[in-house]
């Protein structure tokens, strides 16, 4: 059974930085495909990132520049570093992995908040 486990989430003020992290247990093999989305209250969930195994990356929009995916397929780990953070960055960062072999799965992790205020 895969697991994903994300850690690094917190408060931050306004303009500062933040770095999630996210490990994949469970799997012999890295994941096709992994990265983030986040949700706020009462909003949809929305991309955040994602990258592939061979480094390939995919930015939701108006955050690439503020938001760096990075990976490390031996360690079957995918990282977010969000810098310049905003008020509207606040929400639940959910790390997403996409096995491609038979049967394709998405596998989701708990959440960390990340919460931005003064």
């Amino acid at each position: 059974q895969v697991r994903l486990e994300e850690s690094g989430g917190g408060l931050v003020q306004p303009g500062g930085s933040l770095r999630l992290s996210c490990t994949a247990s469970g799997t012999m093999y890295p994941l096709t495909v992994m990265g983030w989305y986040r949700q706020a209250p009462g909003k949809e969930r929305e991309l955040v990132g994602t990258i592939t195994e061979d480094g390939s990356t995919n930015y939701g929009a108006s955050l690439k520049g503020r938001f760096t995916i990075s990976g490390d397929s031996a360690k079957k780990a995918v990282y977010l570093q969000m810098n310049s953070l905003k008020s509207e960055d606040a929400a639940t960062y959910y790390c997403y992995g996409y096995k491609k072999s038979w049967p394709p799965t998405d596998y989701w992790g708990q959440g960390t908040q990340v919460t931005i205020s003064t």
